[in-house]
């Protein structure tokens, strides 16, 4: 009897998580492009109208929640954008893509033997697959009429801090603003979107994966190349720093007031 209670309990459990990811508000989305495929969830503005403009947000996930469930990239940010406050006072399209286990957004090559790791970012190479789906994908959503093209952003943590300053790269005239949360990327890349988007950039002095170092470079090759960008970094913050970002009271404010130059 207790075996067929705990079978029973474990049904409604599951039941119940089934349920829950169907009525999520991030819906499931497919993008196709020369028979490449790139999973990603979105999530549209309470009372969306084709009538009205929409600003987009663009969110890359760290290398923890790569896969190809269409689910793991909601794990860290998707919260904040359906916080009902956040939602009512900056409608916009949230889209969250997910890289492939096997992939990376950026060009990076990554050791694992070290502490925190090592990781270099040659330029010159084609961007990897992944990334070059979001870029067709984002185009793609960029054309619509119901889409504010001066008001087209991008931000991620970890993995998806690095895919960020690399997308800014390659796309250096397509966002407004960004955020790059303990993310690195190569410093010389900064001189191509350093005066054309708004930066906020966290990073935590504990981390002890992605070293903070590669944030403060990447901060002192945009105001080298005269951006001048927002930067913070929390003293006691180990590589989770995204909880306190996400925390800023100011974040989402700033975030949305930017418009393209």
């Amino acid at each position: 009897m207790k075996l067929k209670v705990t079978l029973f309990l474990l049904l409604i459990s599951y039941s119940s998580l089934l349920k829950a990811q169907s009525e999520s508000p991030y819906t499931y989305e497919i993008f196709v492009n020369n028979g490449d495929t790139l999973k990603y969830r979105m999530l549209m503005p309470k009372d969306f109208s084709e009538e009205k403009q929409y600003p987009i947000v663009l969110f890359l996930h760290g290398a923890g929640e790569r896969g190809d469930d269409n689910e793991k990239q909601l794990v860290h940010g998707s919260k904040l954008f359906l916080n009902q406050i956040n939602r009512g006072a900056f409608p916009a399209i949230v889209i969250f893509p997910q890289c492939p286990k096997d992939s990376y957004w950026s060009n990076a090559t990554v050791n694992r033997s070290t502490k925190p790791i090592t990781l270099d970012y040659p330029l010159g190479k084609p961007p990897k697959e992944p990334l070059s789906l979001v870029m067709h994908l984002i185009e793609d959503y960029v054309n619509k009429p119901y889409v504010d093209k001066n008001k087209i952003y991008v931000g991620g943590l970890s993995m998806g801090g690095m895919g960020t300053f690399e997308i800014l790269y390659r796309r250096p005239n397509m966002f407004a603003a960004a955020f790059a949360i303990c993310g690195g990327g190569n410093p010389e890349s900064a001189k191509e979107y350093a005066t054309k988007t708004e930066l906020w950039v966290f990073h935590g002095a504990k981390d002890n994966v992605v070293n903070p170092q590669l944030s403060i470079d990447m901060v002192s090759a945009i105001l080298k190349y005269g951006g001048k960008p927002n930067f913070t970094i929390y003293a006691d913050d180990n590589h989770n720093s995204w909880d306190s970002a996400f925390a800023e009271p100011d974040f989402l404010p700033w975030l949305f007031s930017k418009s393209k130059k």
